[in-house]
């Protein structure tokens, strides 16, 4: 794409590497005349400034000069300041040398003219420093004169030796890439000197035997000291000529593709690849001088192009020295010309007078500038990436804690032909988690083991807080015989403890004899029974005593009638409790609840809710309504009293009190009241609630809580306990990606839920099948947890040796496939690590998505106001699919219907700018009304106002589209 351009008939010089920001300049040619017959001469410096959209480049400075030039070079020796250090040197056409400051040209301060020679005896057509040494120039004219200046002491140069015979023009000199004191020059007559100036002679000649080599350039290749480039500018023999000296009998490679004869040859320093040449036939073709073949042509005008040089700081860009008296600037990475050409015909148009210039004073038609027939400007970008944009090296992370790394590897020694050089890709094992692998590694070997008794007991050990260490005791009970018991304990409550304490308190000393009563206690109490009533009491008289009104007398009556209900009322009312209950227990079960209700509704004491929690069995209003203060001795009731059926849920209750005030303490409390639930869902939840999680060593606390609890459980119930809860489900998978991460695949396969209804299908299937992939045998040796990689290179071309070490082969672990398709390569490592590993390649990457649901997988709409756009669009490449005869037409329209896509791709994205959007809707309106040439005109315009980065993809197809649809009529 021509990025810049200037109207000026001169030798252009790009501004040395090192110097910022990036100029050009340009010496007047010499033998060439403008359009006005100009006779004066300059050399001018101008900044190429690619923030500025415009195709003129800013003049910094001018000087004007006595003499054109044949040659020009920017030389990167001496200081300077804004870009403009170092010095100009140029040959022109008297034979003058002259040393010139790019500094004073553009401050126009002081004198510019550092040095200047008149050695030579005729034009001096060829300039070039020394790479090694930049104070080192060479200059060759007429005679075969050939001088070698040093730029500090410019008044005494010297030759490489004696004049080769017979006297020739010096056409081109070019100082060795590798090779500081080797210098090669070449005349027009196809002869090529190579000179050791340590020597001060000539060590080869090179010549064609066709005697039809006129040498118009010569390079020496940018890394292969021995190798050398020749171009002829005979129309006969329009060919590159590569060379090396070792094998000088003939040329090594002939690149033939241009049809007349070369004018320039410039090659890239930055990429060998790229070899540049322009010709007679008004073309500049970029070739791969390793394979001969063209992988560039830049759109030119109709016009040879004379000198062509690329751009010591931006590898991507070129200069190109037109004879129609336009300097040109070029990028290799593609684009369009049209604006440029038009811009070009209407400043050609401007440049003459409305006015008759032979006096008759009417005024002139317009001028017309010849069209050239609509052509396609679609020029295919180069065939692979220049060197400077490849990457040198390159890093990626895959699945499982795998590093994948790349070099770049260096050439061999350097041979004649170009031998391909074996590229490595390295496979490592990144931990970065050692202590959650450590952990993940015990607790799996537990739960493998069934010890989780022992395991409970070592977490208890290392427990570094008391909350830790209860949580941990809790869940160790849940393995004993007796739980609720040991519960209790656990909350402080003991049997023995309390029934001791009791009988301190009545004095007496509490003597066990296995069933819980003291047989000389209820020797006692049978005793005191027998004295309470005399001997001569008469039951008689008890029984038919003379009844008084009172509330004995009343009481009695009721008993003697048989009505209990009354006799308890009576007691009831009269405060004496002991006696209601004893008559309520004579009057049956109904009677009794009755008479325990009215008493627990007459205590309002602190004892009094406990006590009728105990004779109720209502133990849902002491957890709903009991301090919290006092959680463990509901906690204590709970497992002393309630029912099994009921005890899961209270606990549950008692726990939801507690968590709900969200403080660390009550959470702790109420993952013991889960814990001894078996709730696991509950004590997941609850953990989480005031801890982060996404921390690898905080989930793998979680984890072991869950998996331990989760295991009593299943020891309970002597079944699996299914994950089903999308909140256990979550932590299990997330756990399971952080182990697989770290490359412990087949441990974290194992944590992975086995359902996926309550948890994200896409990730959740997208985990299990990557880790499924990644599984390996179990006499895998895991490498050793380094960031360096620890598997052996493998070459990404070629056979696959079988290791040393590995005797046998497992055809159960052959995969089968068809016929031609491609295989994956298996990864050949050290006998102390794994014996072969499958490295993943594109055909994994399709299967892969295969086995995402392709349901979830959603694209994205075009948004409303741009469907106009795909619909015009495609219906154009329709009408001319219908139309179009020939073959090719055919092939660019079906090209046509796929790389439009990524224009609907870019509209769904909302990534293209209201310029370009602008201009599309634009190009859509003229193509409903068929009024293609305006199509093409708006097309232009955004092409040339655009970000081509932006556009490449698409526009030029839509061009070729326009400029078919045109064609044929549609």
């Amino acid at each position: 794409m021509r990025l810049k351009e200037i109207q000026r008939t001169a030798h252009p010089a790009w501004s040395p590497a090192p110097h910022h920001p990036i100029c050009l300049a340009l010496g007047t040619s010499a033998q060439q005349l403008d359009a006005s017959f100009n006779t004066t001469a300059a050399l001018e410096i101008f900044q190429v400034d690619f923030a500025d959209p415009s195709l003129g480049m800013k003049l910094k400075g001018s000087l004007p000069t006595s003499n054109r030039l044949h040659s020009l070079v920017w030389v990167n020796f001496g200081e300077g300041e804004d870009g403009l250090g170092g010095r100009l040197i140029g040959g022109s056409d008297n034979g003058t040398v002259t040393v010139y400051s790019p500094e004073a040209i553009v401050t126009s301060g002081a004198e510019a003219i550092i040095g200047q020679s008149d050695k030579h005896t005729g034009p001096v057509r060829a300039l070039d420093f020394n790479p090694f040494q930049s104070n080192l120039l060479a200059s060759g004219a007429n005679d075969s004169e050939i001088y070698i200046w040093d730029l500090n002491n410019f008044s005494n140069p010297m030759t490489p030796g004696t004049k080769s015979q017979p006297p020739e023009d010096i056409s081109v000199v070019s100082w060795n890439r590798q090779v500081q004191h080797i210098l090669a020059s070449a005349n027009p007559s196809g002869k090529a000197v190579v000179w050791d100036l340590r020597k001060n002679e000539p060590i080869i000649k090179i010549s064609d035997h066709s005697n039809r080599m006129h040498c118009s350039g010569m390079l020496w290749h940018p890394e292969v000291a021995t190798q050398l480039v020749l171009a002829s500018e005979d129309d006969r023999m329009p060919v590159i000529q590569m060379w090396d000296l070792r094998f000088a009998t003939s040329p090594l490679k002939v690149l033939e593709n241009h049809t007349r004869g070369l004018l320039s040859i410039a090659w890239s320093q930055a990429d060998p690849e790229l070899l540049l040449s322009s010709a007679k036939d008004n073309r500049i073709l970029c070739w791969n001088p390793n394979t001969g073949e063209v992988i560039y042509e830049l759109p030119t005008t109709n016009q040879w192009c004379f000198d062509i040089q690329w751009c010591p700081r931006n590898p991507a860009l070129l200069s190109a020295a037109s004879f129609d008296g336009w300097i040109s600037v070029y990028s290799v990475m593609g684009g369009s010309l049209e604006a440029q050409q038009q811009s070009r015909a209407d400043q050609i148009s401007s440049s003459f007078d409305t006015m008759d210039p032979f006096g008759t004073g009417q005024v002139l038609p317009p001028l017309q500038v010849p069209q050239p027939t609509p052509q396609t400007t679609l020029v295919a970008p180069l065939k692979k990436p220049p060197k400077w944009v490849r990457r040198p090296v390159g890093a990626s992370f895959a699945f499982g804690g795998k590093l994948i790394t790349f070099e770049s590897p260096k050439a061999p020694v350097q041979s004649p032909q170009p031998v391909p050089v074996p590229r490595q890709v390295f496979v490592s094992q990144v931990t970065t988690e050692t202590e959650l692998l450590q952990r993940s590694r015990e607790l799996q070997a537990a739960l493998q083991s069934g010890s989780l008794s022992d395991y409970c007991q070592a977490k208890i050990h290392k427990a570094p807080t008391d909350s830790e260490q209860d949580i941990w005791r809790f869940l160790l009970v849940n393995f004993e015989d007796e739980a609720r018991v040991k519960f209790l304990r656990l909350l402080g409550f003991s049997k023995e403890d309390l029934e001791r304490k009791i009988s301190t308190c009545l004095g007496k000393n509490l003597q066990p004899n296995g069933h819980g009563v003291d047989a000389n206690d209820l020797a006692e109490k049978i005793q005191l029974l027998s004295t309470q009533v005399s001997p001569g009491t008469n039951l008689f008289i008890l029984l038919y005593a003379p009844v008084v009104l009172d509330a004995d007398g009343l009481i009695s009556q009721a008993l003697l009638v048989g009505n209990f209900e009354g006799a308890v009322d009576l007691c009831l009312n009269e405060g004496r409790y002991a006696e209601a209950i004893l008559l309520a227990i004579s009057g049956g079960q109904e009677l009794l609840q009755k008479t325990q209700q009215t008493y627990l509704e007459k205590q309002r004491n602190s004892i009094s809710m406990l006590i009728s929690s105990v004779v109720t069995q209502n133990w849902g209003d002491i957890v709903q309504s009991c301090a919290l203060d006092n959680w463990k001795e509901a906690l204590a009731a709970l497992l002393t009293y309630a029912h099994p059926k009921e005890f899961a849920h209270l606990c549950e209750t008692l726990g939801s009190r507690l968590e709900g005030e969200r403080t660390e303490k009550r959470c702790l409390q109420a993952c013991l009241c889960y814990i001894c639930s078996g709730n696991i869902e509950k004590l997941v939840e609850c953990w989480a609630l005031q801890r982060d999680c996404s921390s690898p060593l905080v989930l793998e606390d979680l984890v072991e809580k869950m998996m331990v609890l989760r295991k009593s459980v299943e020891r309970l119930r002597n079944s699996e306990v299914a994950v089903q809860s999308p909140v256990l489900a979550d932590k299990l998978t997330h756990y399971a990606g952080l182990l697989a991460s770290q490359g412990s695949l087949a441990t974290a396969l194992s944590y992975l839920p086995d359902t996926s209804d309550q948890v994200n299908t896409t990730s959740h299937s997208s985990s299990r099948y990557l880790i499924n992939q990644e599984v390996v045998p179990d006499n895998y040796t895991p490498p050793a947890p380094i960031t360096a990689p620890v598997m052996g290179g493998f070459p990404m071309e070629g056979h696959h040796h079988q290791p040393q070490g590995q005797q046998g082969h497992d055809p159960s672990r052959t995969q089968q496939f068809p016929p031609g398709a491609p295989q994956e390569p298996s990864v050949q490592v050290s006998d102390n690590l794994v014996s072969s590993v499958q490295i993943s390649n594109p055909c994994v990457s399709l299967q892969l998505l295969q086995a995402l649901p392709a349901e979830r997988v959603e694209q994205r709409e075009i948004p409303a106001e741009h469907m106009v756009l795909k619909q015009t669009f495609d219906s154009l490449v329709q009408r001319c699919q219908l139309a179009a005869q020939d073959p090719q037409t055919k092939r660019k329209l079906d090209d046509a219907s796929k790389r439009l896509g990524y224009l609907y791709d870019k509209l769904r994205e909302h990534s293209l700018s209201n310029n370009i959007l602008g201009g599309l809707h634009e190009i859509s309106r003229c193509v409903a009304g068929q009024n293609y040439q305006r199509g093409l005109e708006v097309h232009t315009a955004v092409v040339t106002s655009s970000n081509f980065s932006e556009i490449q993809a698409f526009m030029p197809i839509l061009k070729v589209v326009m400029t078919i649809a045109n064609k044929l009529g549609v």
